[in-house]
């Protein structure tokens, strides 16, 4: 009896094992359902970096409708139809799932862990503060491309009909929301540290970045009258603090070896496709102004010095016209701009020209335009002879057009800011495709075709709240 009962003990043992092993195959090892808290955020960096970056078509098409570079085959995109591939449908998930739940899950586990040194309770704040400076970058990002969107009942996965709210709430909510992470960020303490790709941890670094979006998100909305003092207090506070030089840039610098190239060395290089060239619209500009940044952003393959784009939106091909610079396609490490100090100079430049802030106008654009010479390879005694340029120079009686015009040359590779300055400003010239989805230039991006079958009475009302949910309805900071 006593041999049995050890037998049945052992075979129980073994069966025991044996499920338990079975058990661990089924485990998604590439996969995890632990993960800290820091690495959730470090993917929503490169998630968030990664979409701004792309040019894929089925995610990003705004380095097209910034009319930086056109199609030499595939022109729909060119014709600002977006619907084939569902772009939107692709853009609001990274946004909502890849990068704002990614954001919203590190701020819950961090918010978890005990620290035990005052150090290290002090780097856990400023790491949740810098969650919500970066989710706040996002919002922006799509309140502007969106309109009205889900934002109080979004990021709840048992609500799948959260209500859209109204994006000026929204807009003014963002900046409530920045001015407090400004406050509560402790430069004295670290935070993220190497999980941080950005800045690294550098809590004075974001200070100056939350500055900035401050600064960017007051400029936004400087059409809007209702806000006026929103508008002036914001951007004299952030001024104060923002970024003070190249220096402060925040450039995710990608690595050599995939999954983390730049998307752009995916989609330009590895694909093997030769589906971009240069648009007429950016090189007919810089060649007009003889910018000293065009051989920096294409290359020279029609001849020494010598540049043609294509007509935007119509078939262009890829031997007849520039290509984008090897240094910006080949290069897997290519660092992706999130804010510049130039970019920042141009808003600056604009507040003064509008009477928003004291100050010399002509002074912020010097230095964004000579900011942006530098950082594309260009030097200083460049900078000073392309402004010496009557064409250049600034004209306090045409601000829109110089400045809009400048910005919209300095945000090249960043083709939703150079898309957006162009929407607010007006600046420069665009010329037409030939087919133009919906008959007109893109002021939005239209909602994604899922809100409509899944959130179809919270849809109506949003559609219906912004004047109709077509590519070519303005925002209400556009009108």
């Amino acid at each position: 009896m006593k041999k049995i009962l050890i037998i049945l003990l052992a075979s129980l043992a073994i069966a025991s094992c044996s499920k338990q092993k079975l058990a661990d195959m089924n485990k998604d090892v590439k996969h995890p359902t632990d993960v800290p808290g820091q690495t959730l955020f470090s993917n929503a960096e490169k998630n968030l970096s990664d979409q701004i970056a792309s040019v894929n078509v089925n995610d990003n098409d705004f380095k097209l409708w910034a009319q930086y570079w056109t199609e030499t085959t595939y022109t729909d995109e060119s014709n600002y139809n977006i619907f084939n591939r569902n772009v939107p449908q692709n853009a609001w998930s990274t946004w909502y799932r890849s990068v704002l739940m990614n954001l919203k899950r590190a701020d819950s586990l961090i918010g978890l862990e005990k620290p035990i040194a005052a150090a290290d309770v002090a780097a856990q704040k400023n790491s949740r503060v810098i969650i919500d400076i970066l989710s706040v970058y996002a919002w922006d990002r799509m309140v502007t491309m969106w309109g009205n969107i889900p934002y109080t009942q979004a990021l709840n996965i048992d609500d799948v009909t959260p209500v859209y709210d109204n994006a000026l709430t929204i807009h003014k909510d963002l900046i409530k929301r920045i001015n407090a992470d400004i406050a509560a960020l402790d430069v004295t303490n670290g935070s993220f540290g190497s999980a941080d790709i950005i800045y690294h941890g550098n809590t004075a670094a974001w200070k100056k970045f939350a500055n900035g979006l401050l600064i960017k998100m007051a400029i936004q909305i400087a059409n809007v009258s209702s806000e006026s003092a929103l508008v002036k207090t914001s951007i004299t506070n952030g001024m104060a603090g923002t970024l003070a030089s190249a220096a402060d840039n925040a450039i995710f610098v990608y690595l050599k070896g995939t999954p983390n190239t730049n998307p752009l060395y995916v989609d330009l290089t590895l694909s093997g496709r030769l589906d971009f060239v240069a648009a007429n619209t950016i090189v007919d500009k810089m060649t007009s102004l003889n910018d000293p940044r065009l051989a920096f952003y294409f290359d020279q393959n029609l001849g020494a010095n010598t540049y043609a784009g294509g007509q935007y939106g119509h078939s262009s091909a890829y031997a007849n016209f520039s290509h984008i610079n090897d240094a910006i396609s080949k290069d897997p490490t290519f660092g992706n701009p999130i804010m510049t100090y130039s970019e920042i100079q141009f808003y600056l430049a604009e507040a003064a020209a509008r009477g928003i802030i004291t100050g010399n106008a002509a002074d912020y654009y010097n230095a964004a335009v000579t900011a942006s010479i530098e950082y594309w390879g260009g030097t200083a005694a460049d900078a000073v002879a392309y402004l010496a340029q009557p064409s250049v120079a600034y004209d306090q009686a045409t601000w829109q057009e110089k400045i809009g015009t400048q910005a919209w040359i300095s945000f090249y590779v960043r083709g939703y800011e150079g898309w957006t300055e162009w929407r607010r400003l007006g600046q420069p010239a665009m010329n037409m495709p030939p087919t133009p989805s919906q008959g007109g230039f893109p002021m939005r991006f239209t909602y994604p075709s899922n809100e409509q079958t899944l959130n179809g009475a919270n849809y109506k009302k949003a559609a219906s709240a912004i004047g109709g949910d077509k590519l070519t309805t303005k925002l209400y900071w556009q009108k």
